[in-house]
């Protein structure tokens, strides 16, 4: 059977509720370019799994909105939050229409690790652009273009030193990662960073910072290899 990220849901959610170094940190890194108080602010979070960017938007007072195609990521973003309120709501919606979404009625969309899911990411900018009020915010983030493309590697060099192999990095388009444990066996687009960039500007957003955050200690601990590389890129854009 090919994976999707309906049959991988219920692994998903128990990897990040039993403690994910590198989930944790792409929440972390997002968090911090919001604000610390986000009282009466609306936010949309798109693609929002099983919620953990969702509820920690809302844990600063901000009224929360998750929305995800995988009915059961919702399912678990939903048992989550009656298991430990927080005051955000979650719904089945596709973040390239956002049908269920009011045309300017969201401060911030927040897409932790998911426009790299979605097949048109135009389309994607372009629903964010519609529900955002003027001036509002967009801040997501991605698995970093240049390292994590399609059929990247570690290898071990002649001194022992492990290091990353680039992969396919010019060839845009639907991947699935070999890793039986890794969440892109249910598919991932792959695309530059000048699409990303080029895109952004093309449905009326400014672009206020690009970042490749640097691994932090529970990373690096998890995962020693990735201690010279982000794993990351984080892209903060204001609407028009």
């Amino acid at each position: 059977m090919t994976d999707s990220w309906d049959t991988i849901a219920d692994w998903y959610a128990e990897l990040l509720r039993s403690g994910s170094a590198m989930h944790d940190f792409a929440r972390d890194i997002l968090l911090d370019r919001l604000p610390e108080l986000l009282a009466g602010q609306r936010v949309l979070d798109l693609g929002c799994g099983e919620g953990i960017i969702a509820r920690a938007t809302a844990a600063r007072e901000a009224l929360v909105l998750g929305i995800d195609p995988s009915t059961r990521m919702i399912e678990h973003a939903r048992d989550a939050e009656r298991n430990q309120p927080s005051g955000a709501s979650f719904s089945v919606d596709d973040g390239c229409t956002l049908v269920t979404v009011t045309t300017g009625s969201v401060d911030w969309v927040t897409a932790g690790l998911s426009l790299n899911n979605v097949p048109d990411l135009d389309a994607a900018l372009s629903a964010a652009h519609r529900v955002l009020v003027p001036g509002g915010f967009l801040v997501f983030t991605i698995p970093h273009p240049c390292f994590e493309a399609p059929h990247a590697a570690w290898a071990e060099t002649e001194d022992g030193t492990v290091r990353r192999v680039v992969g396919d990095y010019l060839t845009e388009g639907f991947w699935r990662s070999r890793n039986p444990e890794g969440a892109r066996r249910a598919g991932n687009q792959h695309r530059k960073l000048s699409t990303y960039l080029a895109a952004l500007m093309r449905n009326g957003f400014g672009i206020e910072a690009v970042e490749e955050p640097t691994p932090d200690a529970r990373v690096v601990a998890a995962q020693p290899q990735r201690a010279g590389l982000p794993p990351f890129m984080l892209l903060h854009a204001r609407r028009a």
